[in-house]
């Protein structure tokens, strides 16, 4: 099964990687989670070592553009399909890194494409 990395994830309820992560495994896509926390949401373990992820589909950032910047190689490296912008996220630096590395870049917000069966 396809995997989707959340990049940002919070235990702060309020915050729409929360959301996003709980609305994820609602639909059962498998999700990892990456955090400057360690905890557990819904089920899903938020890591703070990007190392431990691997074979992910679809990486969704909830990272705002000024500290992406430290993980453009870690995400290449993960060779996604595609990554994700949500609002508040976009990163036109970023983009043209990764279709040189030929991932897919979607703007969007994730919480729209679940609600509207897109993702």
């Amino acid at each position: 099964m396809q995997k989707t990395l959340v990049i940002g994830a919070s235990l702060k309820s309020s915050r729409y990687s929360n959301v996003a992560i709980k609305k994820l495994t609602e639909k059962s896509i498998k999700t990892e989670a990456f955090g400057l926390k360690e905890g557990i949401l819904y089920g899903v373990q938020i890591k703070t070592n990007f190392d431990d992820f691997q074979n992910i589909h679809t990486v969704t950032l909830y990272l705002n553009p000024k500290f992406q910047e430290a993980y453009y190689q870690k995400i290449i490296d993960l060779n996604p399909k595609r990554v994700i912008f949500n609002p508040g996220t976009e990163n036109p630096n970023f983009y043209a890194l990764l279709k040189n590395s030929n991932i897919e870049v979607e703007v969007a917000c994730t919480l729209v494409l679940l609600a509207t069966n897109q993702f």
